[in-house]
């Protein structure tokens, strides 16, 4: 049987097609700028030969409904999917599932019902996977669809954890609390960190760290997650890629009442001109290293608030942890930068965390690595994330726990 996973945003579609025998994926791309003049669509595939194929094209997709049936043509033309009934359940990623869902569910009236509450919650994400949601439904009506909630896997946190202190009924009334995402992601490579200890993950206590243009912690006791970095939204946390992460909230007061910013414009300027391109102009992680290599100032502050910021959350985890069996980098920076790796493990050493430079820096290695030193206490280790695969499996495991 086969698996489709499906990511979908207001203008595009991210998708993956898993054979669920052995996780081998058969099919990947994406169609972008949906509804625009000139859309994408950039399909990769693996033909009988066993070879990798791929076809990018420039065309017209006006609607979310049009661009999945660009994808059933493509994957009916290369024999992929000839048949509906050859898939087993189709994986929604959706951003934001609140307080309502802690597990992956299948999709039914009030499961959708339940995400239209959240749009005000991810009004930038929400609504694009509610459309995926529906066409999906309408193009593939006998096919079991199950929601994946990046929220989801922080929905064990203890009230002390996500509560704000706020007044009562913003909470009771409004639902501001922190929620967390990336959960999809933390979740993964804390499965995989718990098979290299060669211990259950519910023996496990880890520090998981998404290092991407989004970025987030994770404290993970007894394989489930005890806090998080982010909060109401993905803004709260980390330094990211435009995100300025953890921000006094006079700030916002002080850019309304002296410069003179509306609502709209401090979310954009908070969410889309901060963090590393708001330090100093650009955001891509490899420049900034580039750049702060060749004597740049400001790239060199960029580098060293990220690394701060992490110190800081590491620390704290490990405190309410109380006791660490690893701290893991996962995403494209945490599985790219070692400047970075070697920048925030530096001087942990009094918490048993020891880098070993070595295996940090050697190019030949790649996938899952350990990169401390055989002496230390808490193992540092590198693991590649694979959200569409554990959107995959955990959708696969819910039609089946239905069946």
């Amino acid at each position: 049987m086969k698996v489709l996973v499906l990511n979908t945003g207001s203008s595009s579609i991210k998708y993956q097609l898993f054979l669920s025998d052995n996780w081998h994926v058969l099919a990947h791309g994406m169609l972008a700028r949906i509804g625009e003049t000139e859309s994408e669509l950039k399909f990769n595939w693996t033909d009988a030969s066993g070879a990798s194929q791929s076809r990018h094209a420039q065309l017209s997709i006006p609607t979310h409904q049009a661009g999945l049936d660009l994808l059933i043509a493509d994957l009916r033309e290369h024999e992929l999917l000839t048949d509906v009934n050859e898939l087993a359940a189709i994986g929604h990623r959706v951003v934001h599932g609140g307080a309502y869902f802690n597990r992956p569910v299948v999709i039914d009236d009030a499961v959708i019902a339940a995400i239209e509450q959240m749009v005000a919650l991810a009004p930038l994400h929400n609504p694009g996977h509610l459309v995926g949601i529906r066409v999906a439904q309408h193009l593939f009506p006998t096919v079991p669809a199950v929601a994946v909630f990046d929220t989801a896997f922080h929905q064990t946190m203890l009230p002390i954890a996500y509560r704000y202190a706020i007044p009562e009924f913003l909470y009771t009334e409004h639902q501001i609390r922190r929620y967390g995402f990336h959960g999809t992601s933390h979740h993964y490579v804390a499965k995989c960190a718990a098979l290299m200890l060669g211990k259950p993950l519910a023996q496990c206590n880890l520090i998981t760290l998404h290092l991407g243009n989004g970025a987030s912690a994770c404290a993970i006791q007894g394989g489930q997650c005890i806090d998080t970095s982010m909060g109401l939204t993905p803004l709260e946390g980390l330094v990211m890629g435009t995100r300025s992460g953890d921000l006094d909230p006079a700030v916002v007061i002080y850019l309304m009442k002296n410069i003179g910013l509306d609502a709209t414009a401090v979310d954009q300027m908070l969410n889309r001109q901060s963090g590393l391109l708001g330090i100093c102009g650009v955001n891509d992680m490899r420049e900034i290293e580039s750049r702060a290599a060749a004597g740049d100032a400001q790239a060199e502050l960029a580098i060293g608030m990220t690394t701060h910021r992490l110190k800081k959350y590491i620390g704290a985890y490990y405190a309410e942890l109380e006791q660490v069996d690893a701290l893991v980098f996962t995403g494209g920076i945490g599985e790219n930068a070692t400047g970075i790796r070697h920048r925030t493990c530096a001087g942990l050493e009094n918490l048993g965390i020891i880098l070993d430079d070595a295996a940090n820096t050697a190019r030949e290695l790649n996938g899952a690595r350990c990169i401390s030193t055989a002496a230390s206490p808490v193992q540092v280790l590198v693991i590649p994330t694979n959200e569409e695969l554990e959107i995959a499996q955990q959708a696969l495991a819910a039609v089946s726990i239905n069946v």
